[in-house]
């Protein structure tokens, strides 16, 4: 049994976790705290992909006072050399007596073998502690390795009628600044943009992050800068070409193409990738997202794009998270809608989500819904 202290602790660490929010893509958000004869010597978050894991962050403040220690983290220490040694040996090294671990790591090269390297050590190991908490943590890195594709989150802007834009395709600006601004700390968190080069075209965008409208409390990489999100594009056609905005700012670019044409000219922030068509000649995108998941480590997909993508992915059930931005505007029944889906005839067939945000972002109210299959359940 754990006590209330042990989940004070562990409460802790999760706090510690969630700073690394910004910064360590396409690592997983993790939190540690190190406690001896009840009071916290260490602490530690893991801040940067590449850079220390927290428990060695907990285990340089703690020094020697680690020795009988106990160690409270979010995920299981890792027990596999990568781009930093394992995290179970320097808890080993140090002396700790208890690990106290709030959920396995899926990743199949710790998943279990890191409690399996500490309780050989004789380190006494529990698991399970705020476990859904941790859980919710990281549900991009969860999804990549327990479903091999990104936690896919759609972004949508509308009028209380459910319009993204008037017949004529007008929609600038349709919500507020405060909403824009809420939309780049969603940029900044995640792994990748998709959007489409019909978009793209249509509003010269650029998809990056803009300093400006992000706060200064946004962390940054240890070099100053910001961790910028690929931009994925859905090309079918070779539309894209180097003098549009979003090849100007020096992030990278994902092209999908159906067929890779080497004597394309590219600016050298883009890049190619094979995706396949479907049987109806069109993008397989559930194959696109196994692809951004398993080859170029994505976790967390931001999907901005028009009602044609929106409704492909909800129809195909590989939205995870909506998030839509409601204005207090009428645009009318010939104004362009919020998604093409299809023509329902019962109720019982309608997709169901669960409202698990609802909050005033300016003069406009943001809408966040899970659907039931989210991995953070």
């Amino acid at each position: 049994m754990f006590s209330a202290s042990d989940a004070a602790f562990m409460a802790q660490a999760i706090q510690l976790a969630a700073l690394g929010c910004y910064t360590t893509s396409p690592n997983p958000n993790v939190g540690a705290v190190l406690v001896n004869n009840g009071i916290v010597i260490g602490t530690g978050y893991h801040k940067q992909a590449g850079g220390p894991h927290a428990e060695v962050f907990a285990l340089r403040e703690a020094g020697a006072a680690a020795q009988g220690a106990t160690c409270y983290v979010t995920l299981e220490p890792c027990s596999h050399y990568g781009r930093t040694p394992p995290c179970a040996e320097a808890l080993i090294a140090a002396g700790v007596a208890r690990v106290v671990i709030a959920m396995q790591d899926p990743n199949p090269q710790v998943a279990g073998r890191g409690v399996a390297m500490l309780r050989a050590a004789g380190i006494t190991v529990e698991t399970g502690l705020l476990h859904t908490q941790a859980r919710a943590l990281n549900p991009g890195f969860l999804s990549r390795m327990e479903r091999q594709r990104p936690y896919v989150q759609l972004k949508l802007a509308a009028s209380l009628d459910g319009r993204t834009a008037l017949a004529n395709g007008d929609s600038k600006w349709l919500t507020g600044a405060a909403a824009r601004a809420d939309v780049q700390h969603y940029r900044a968190q995640s792994c990748a943009v998709l959007s489409t080069a019909t978009t793209v075209i249509a509003d010269n965008a650029r998809l990056n992050l803009r300093p400006e409208q992000l706060e200064h409390s946004v962390a940054r990489l240890e070099n100053g800068e910001l961790r910028l999100p690929k931009r994925v594009i859905l090309d079918r056609n070779g539309l894209l070409d180097g003098k549009l905005a979003i090849f100007a700012d020096g992030g990278e670019v994902l092209l999908c193409v159906s067929k890779v044409e080497n004597s394309r000219q590219l600016p050298n922030i883009a890049r190619q990738i094979h995706c396949p068509l479907d049987s109806n000649a069109q993008f397989d995108i559930p194959a696109l997202l196994e692809h951004l998941a398993v080859r170029e480590q994505i976790n967390t997909l931001w999907v901005e794009a028009g009602a044609t993508l929106a409704g492909t992915l909800l129809q195909l059930q590989l939205v995870d998270e909506l998030i839509v931005y409601l204005a207090p505007k009428l645009l009318g029944n010939t104004a362009q809608p919020l998604a093409v889906l299809p023509q329902f005839q019962a109720l019982a067939d309608v997709p169901e989500l669960s409202w698990t945000d609802v909050r005033m972002v300016g003069q406009d109210i943001r809408l966040t819904a899970r659907f039931n299959a989210a991995v953070t359940a």
